[in-house]
């Protein structure tokens, strides 16, 4: 009999001419052999002997091929972390990776690549079920095929191993040549369950009680595999229509999960065959909400040069439209109806984004219709784009500005109620997912008695802070309503009302606003202060300054290997196996003298340091030491605006997949150091070959967009 989920135990038999992966809990199944070195793959019989080593795993994560060698990364520890209807969720806390041989040669650049693999794999959230499909919101996976494998039912912008579980992929669909054991074009489907789909993002489970009604309280956040990256690396959309820092969060409540009685789930009014005015107590109930985010679909980008406040950059708003009409076509397919929320400045560095998107949906919609509100804060407390009327799809699409900047400013947070009057009337008319089990089905499938038909997709500028806020807001209205849909609630109450409930929701959503933040920028969210407590602190502001310094230092100077390992990971990237040991793409290329500079300043600062902390005796001459302090401040002057000027050669840009902004700013700048009539000869003395090769590595892969 086929199996159509991953198996949750796996023994690998470890020899020098193979890996077999085989299931205890199921001997009848097939092994899983990949042979050493050559890596080839194919489906065995029953168990192979003569293996050195055995080990139990939690599940195959992927295969990897770097310059070197090909690696199995293998996930040796997963955490339980709750069950959703029934289904255990794992977070995978640790993994191994086993090289299909023995390395003879010594790469640096290949030990690179297994730190920035190793250090995503530690410090990114990842998750995974062996029978419920993580990837999917419980709408989706509603009208999904159960008879297909769970890889193959997975949502393909959330499945984020997907890239490296493509040759277990190939093997098993037989898209790709095989050992020769296998018939070309045949379906393995005993490959199908060592074929894990993971998630990288935010999960919580949480058993809670509502005015005494036990249920199930969860949160997933799903953060998509393409244009994935950090904060000032990508922004913006692709060619292909994928913006940055894409994410979706959906909010469930499960009623009757299994684990309580039905004495347990209450509450003032019943539900009659699923309609509101009563429910059958002992039938389990999901209902969720799904909202996204991500950035401004258009070309822009923002260039970090060590100042505070990197350079801006937006592109025409024609030269992105088929890439926008990409990304909502999509978007519509998926969701149906988008509210389209933008919370960027309206004055400022940011009124050329919010322009930019607005002239975007213009562009987009039949006969766009605008309306403008003021009031005594701002003149554009809202501005509203519709279609005019609704002759194609992107008529769908609904513009929403609000000035949020200027309208919770003074730690008037209340006013972003201001936004959830606007969106009232498109959040009832959207609905939410409602679904019913039905027992008899031995598919554990949900009888859908309400879908969402329209999905709130907010942005700020990054896409985080702001953002948070309004999701947060939003995610509290619609539980409201779902509770007083159901009778849990009466008119009028609020899921607020229960004191000890409103702490776990605004925790929960607090959570995830680092999740998500930490993934993108480096560090946890702001205002996250407001998200726990309901009003602004101290702490929280002094908090919000740590991080917004931390975030400046992460973002000039460690996101480009994070930026790195991200590409490395999903495929973007591929390592050129030509050239090992010569050609290294880690190596620091930029002039002596440049490199040298900050450990100049470093030097000068200790030096003047030093010297004016020193004693010095009532007949010592003190003029040549106030010589050597002056001559040191000056140096050190001197290094400082140097490369405060030319931060640009100092910002720790991707090795792999440089920005072409990011290497023509670099080309720029040398350039005009090469002019300069002092340091130009000297840079071009020491320079090793007219070298902009320090950020320009592209040759040395080959690019893939899955």
């Amino acid at each position: 009999m086929r199996n159509l989920v991953p198996f949750r135990d796996i023994n690998v038999h470890a020899s020098a001419s193979h890996y077999a992966f085989t299931s205890p809990s199921s001997p009848s199944s097939q092994t899983l052999v990949i042979e050493r070195p050559a890596g080839d793959i194919r489906l065995n019989d029953g168990a192979l002997l003569g293996a050195k080593r055995v080990s139990s795993i939690a599940g195959i994560l992927g295969i990897i091929k770097l310059r070197l060698d090909t690696y199995i990364i293998v996930i040796t520890k997963a955490q339980p972390m709750g069950r959703l209807k029934g289904h255990m969720i794992y977070k995978i806390m640790a993994t191994e990776f086993l090289p299909l041989r023995e390395r003879t040669l010594h790469d640096p650049d290949e030990d690179t690549y297994l730190i920035l693999l190793k250090t995503l794999l530690k410090t990114g959230p990842m998750y995974f079920s062996y029978s419920f499909d993580i990837t999917n919101s419980f709408q989706r996976q509603a009208s999904s095929n159960p008879s297909q494998a769970l890889w193959q039912r997975a949502d393909d912008r959330f499945f984020w191993n997907k890239f490296i579980q493509s040759d277990l992929i190939n093997f098993a669909t037989g898209a790709a040549s095989g050992s020769g054991l296998r018939q070309p074009g045949a379906h393995q489907t005993g490959a199908d369950p060592f074929i894990l789909p993971v998630m990288f993002g935010m999960m919580r489970i949480t058993s809670t009680r509502i005015k005494s009604t036990a249920l199930t309280f969860a949160l997933i956040t799903r953060r998509c595999r393409h244009r994935a990256g950090t904060r000032y690396l990508t922004r913006g959309i692709d060619e292909h229509g994928h913006v940055a820092n894409f994410n979706e969060t959906e909010q469930i409540v499960v009623l009757n999960d299994g684990t309580r009685g039905a004495a347990e789930v209450g509450g003032e009014g019943r539900m009659q065959d699923g309609k509101v005015g009563g429910f059958d107590s002992q039938d389990m109930q999901v209902m969720s909400y799904v909202q996204t985010r991500g950035s401004v679909p258009v070309y822009w980008a923002e260039v970090s040069t060590l100042r505070y406040t990197p350079e801006l950059q937006v592109r025409g708003v024609e030269s992105a439209v088929d890439a926008a009409k990409s990304h909502f076509d999509e978007q519509i397919r998926i969701y149906g109806d988008n509210y389209l929320v933008n919370l960027v400045n309206q004055r400022g560095r940011e009124v050329r984004v919010k322009e930019a998107y607005e002239q975007m949906v213009r562009v987009l919609v039949s006969g766009p219709k605008e309306d403008t509100q003021a009031d005594y804060v701002t003149n554009e407390k809202i501005h509203v784009v519709e279609a005019s009327q609704k002759n194609q799809e992107y008529d769908r699409l609904h513009y929403v500005y609000f000035d949020f900047h200027n309208e919770t400013k003074g730690l008037r947070w209340h006013r972003a109620q201001l936004l959830l009057d606007q969106l009232k009337d498109g959040l009832i008319q959207g609905q939410y997912f409602r679904g019913v089990d039905m027992p008899g089905d031995s598919q554990g499938r949900l009888e859908v008695r309400n879908r969402q038909t329209a999905v709130v997709r907010t942005n700020c500028m990054d896409c985080l802070d702001r953002t948070n806020v309004v999701q947060t807001m939003l995610a509290r209205w619609t539980l409201t309503r779902q509770l007083i849909d159901i009778g849990i609630l009466r008119p009028g109450e609020s899921a607020d009302d229960d004191a000890a409930f409103k702490i776990l929701f605004r925790n929960i959503w607090a959570d995830n606003a680092d999740v998500v933040s930490r993934s993108y920028s480096g560090t946890g969210a702001l205002k996250t202060d407001f998200t726990r407590t309901g009003e602004r602190t101290r702490a929280g502001m002094v908090q919000d300054l740590n991080n917004s310094i931390t975030r400046y230092v992460k973002n000039n100077f460690s996101d480009g290997p994070r930026q790195d390992a991200f590409d490395l990971f999903l495929g973007t990237f591929q390592p050129d196996s030509s050239g090992i040991g010569a050609s290294q793409v880690f190596v620091d290329r930029r002039p002596i003298l440049i490199q040298a500079i900050p450990y100049l300043l470093a030097m000068s600062f200790f030096f003047v340091l030093v010297s004016s902390l020193a004693r010095t005796k009532p007949e010592t001459t003190i003029w040549p030491l106030r010589i050597f302090t002056i001559a040191w401040l000056v140096v050190g002057l001197w290094c400082f605006r140097f490369i405060y000027t030319h931060g640009v050669l100092y910002v720790n840009w991707p090795k792999l997949n440089t920005p072409r902004w990011a290497n023509e700013g670099y080309q720029e700048t040398m350039g005009a150091i090469r002019k300069d009539k002092f340091i130009g000869p000297l840079v071009a003395r020491h320079e090793r070959g007219a070298s902009t090769a320090r950020i320009s590595h592209l040759e040395e892969g080959k690019k893939r967009i899955q």
